[in-house]
């Protein structure tokens, strides 16, 4: 898939994710075979640029190219402005948030509330494309409710004002995360417009992420919640992707090694009391399948420096794979 000048290869991409898609995250999950992550959305009004929390979310130091950062508002030249500023940032592909369900969000008219108002999400996205020279893209539901679904009629907006891809999750913003991704709806607005089209919306397997592009003819994939706790699904789905076959799941060794770096990242990232505290969610990601998990989680939530939080994440992930051994001995 072609974002302005830049392929996206393989065409798996990391959704952004409000407090999990930081750059540790987005490092990972790259280096893991996403072919894209895009950052956690940053705020467009300059008066929060330069708190702690925005800065790093718009530290992109050593990202391997294209670095896409998404921004949410409401006002057209405030989130013009937040595009130039992020990209004289680093950003090389600019992405526009309307698809966020968010209460707090949708309550200042941002995200996907914008969806309401088809005029200022024109309005909005001649106003990011005037003002940069890199790709800007968006992402988008399938409507406001039920009884409001214009994802089709956004999407055409979006190929007007010069919008160079779009993310749809297949879901009304109503319905949040539950119930059936409207895959129908995607392939609706892929056979409606020109621009490349991304489906979002419950893939969480390679068989799933095959399925999606051949029911909705979309020019690639988006993965949110299936790689909280399994980074590697990228990789999985590229590999079925290309060859129809399945990878075998990442041994217990190799999942322990995961963990760790990631441990680590967060806690060089953002200083060891903030590391540990964001660490924690992610670690429950990690071993909500695994054996003793609820144990676990409550003596690694316990740890306050990063040797502890370390430390007991090995030894958690050495019983296991002691025990992996016993059984196969056995």
């Amino acid at each position: 898939m072609q974002i302005g000048p830049y392929t996206i290869q393989p065409n798996v991409i990391l959704a952004p994710m409000a407090g999990v898609t930081d750059k540790p995250f987005r490092l990972l999950c790259k280096r893991l075979g996403a072919g894209l992550a895009v950052s956690e959305m940053t705020i467009s009004d300059p008066r929060f640029w330069n708190t702690r929390k925005s800065m790093q979310r718009m530290d992109h130091a050593g990202e391997p190219d294209p670095v896409s950062v998404q921004i949410a508002g409401t006002e057209p030249a405030q989130l013009a402005a937040a595009a130039r500023h992020n990209v004289d940032l680093g950003a090389q592909i600019v992405d526009i948030n309307m698809g966020c369900p968010a209460k707090k969000v949708c309550n200042a008219w941002a995200g996907s509330a914008l969806m309401r108002d088809e005029t200022l999400v024109a309005r909005i996205l001649e106003a990011v494309v005037a003002a940069v020279d890199v790709p800007v893209t968006l992402k988008i539901r399938t409507g406001w409710s039920a009884d409001h679904r214009n994802a089709q009629a956004i999407a055409r907006i979006a190929q007007d004002a010069g919008i160079q891809a779009l993310a749809v999750h297949g879901r009304t913003r109503d319905q949040h995360y539950t119930g059936q991704a409207e895959y129908d709806t995607i392939a609706a607005i892929k056979a409606d417009v020109r621009i490349p089209v991304i489906a979002n919306g419950d893939i969480d397997s390679p068989q799933r992420a095959a399925q999606v592009l051949r029911v909705t003819g979309a020019d690639a994939v988006m993965v949110g919640r299936a790689a909280q706790g399994r980074p590697w699904i990228f990789g999985e789905i590229a590999h079925y992707l290309a060859t129809g076959r399945e990878l075998p799941p990442p041994a217990l060794g190799q999942v322990r090694a995961i963990l760790l770096e990631h441990l680590e990242a967060l806690h060089a990232f953002y200083g060891e009391e903030q590391g540990v505290r964001i660490a924690r969610k992610h670690l429950g990601w990690y071993a909500k399948d695994r054996p003793e998990n609820a144990a676990f989680r409550t003596v690694v939530n316990r740890a306050d420096t990063a040797d502890a939080q370390l430390r007991l994440t090995a030894a958690y992930f050495d019983a296991l794979i002691a025990g992996e051994a016993l059984s196969a001995a056995a």
